[in-house]
């Protein structure tokens, strides 16, 4: 299982034992690069361009271990937008890295979305009595938001800072 934060991480791993690897993601795992030429490809469609910041290699590759030796990953970040953003960039990393089976076919683990609203032992047994997929719209939602921040808001910003100062 995989949450935001390593607090989560902890107390879920005390509710749900040995029979289950809890990670934290610690926040978004890929963003858009900071200059603004490389983060969108405006003529492509629009389309975003991610990146993995340095400091997210090590948290990365903890969690492509643990989902290579799991029978299922269950993604348990939290239940906005930006938690389906994030459940769905882990989801990308991670699809692709199953490896294969002795016979050489495709090893295709479930990777399933589990949603919950408080952080007690009952709520999270529920998540996982009822996984679900990524709400594509809560992530195309996300994406959308941060496309246009990187293109509008960044070049406002500066706009603004020259213009209003303090």
């Amino acid at each position: 299982m995989i949450v935001e934060s390593p607090t989560k991480a902890r107390t879920i791993g005390k509710y749900l034992g040995k029979e289950y690897s809890v990670l934290a993601s610690v926040g978004h795992v890929r963003d858009l690069p900071k200059s603004n030429k490389d983060a969108v490809d405006i003529e492509g469609g629009f389309v975003p361009r991610y990146v993995v910041s340095a400091e997210k290699r090590d948290v990365i590759e903890k969690i492509q271990k643990a989902a290579s030796e799991a029978d299922e990953v269950y993604l348990a970040t939290d239940p906005d937008r930006e938690g389906e953003a994030i459940a769905w960039h882990i989801a990308e990393i991670i699809k692709n890295n199953f490896g294969r089976t002795k016979h050489g076919a495709r090893n295709m683990k479930r990777i399933q979305r589990v949603v919950y609203h408080e952080v007690t032992e009952d709520a999270i047994r529920e998540a996982l009595a009822h996984p679900r997929a990524i709400d594509e719209h809560l992530r195309q939602a996300q994406e959308a938001r941060r496309v246009l921040d990187r293109i509008v808001g960044y070049d406002l910003s500066g706009l603004i800072w020259k213009k209003v100062r303090y």
